[in-house]
């Protein structure tokens, strides 16, 4: 079997710019690598994020459509994936629907925990590296964004409560996690990120 490895935090954070390195270093060990995404992965799943990111919609709309994407994503490229011995990294999984949904929009966790089990009761990340980054600093590097979909447009309250969302999961399942202190330099997350390679 393969690894499963989830990258999260709030928009803004950097998570996306290290990923690309991250599943490189990975390959130079000769291992197979597979890079995807949430919501999206599968062609269901792209349209679906196109939705996602860009229809007005009630929140529990939202985190049902999250988690359908999500079944799709395990049942067509996750699982395969992995069973084939193939290491996934993915940029976003269901603690991203707990931050966004749950601490975000304000949905039940209980009702959260419930489409985890349902979706997937055997599965979870490896690891999960959270690069957490004030909520000011996410938004500055927003700023020079042209083309920013519902999620990036929220008021700076709304990401509070999505960070706030993703260190309640963090307390929830600590041997999970990697915290990353996004806020530093680029190259002084790179280096947390050597030290974490180094021991996986």
């Amino acid at each position: 079997m393969g690894k499963f490895i989830t990258f999260e935090g709030v928009d803004g954070a950097g998570k996306s710019t290290h990923l690309a390195w991250f599943a490189d270093a990975l390959r130079q060990r000769g291992l197979d690598v597979v890079i995807t995404r949430e919501p999206g992965g599968t062609p269901l799943g792209e349209q679906l994020r196109k939705i996602l990111l860009n229809q007005p919609m009630s929140s529990g709309t939202e985190a049902l459509l999250m988690f359908a994407a999500r079944l799709e994503h395990i049942e067509q490229v996750i699982k395969p994936a992995l069973r084939a011995g193939k290491w996934v990294i993915s940029d976003r999984f269901s603690d991203a629907s707990f931050a966004y949904q749950g601490g975000g929009r304000g949905l039940d966790w209980d009702k959260l925990s419930q489409l985890e089990q349902w979706v997937h009761p055997d599965l979870q990340p490896d690891l999960t590296l959270f690069f957490d980054v004030p909520i000011e600093v996410a938004r500055q590097r927003l700023a020079n964004n042209v083309s920013l979909d519902r999620f990036e447009q929220e008021q700076a309250d709304f990401f509070e409560r999505v960070r706030a969302g993703y260190h309640k999961r963090v307390r929830e399942n600590p041997q999970r996690y990697a915290v990353i202190d996004a806020a530093q330099s680029m190259d002084k997350v790179k280096h947390k990120l050597e030290v974490i390679l180094a021991s996986i």
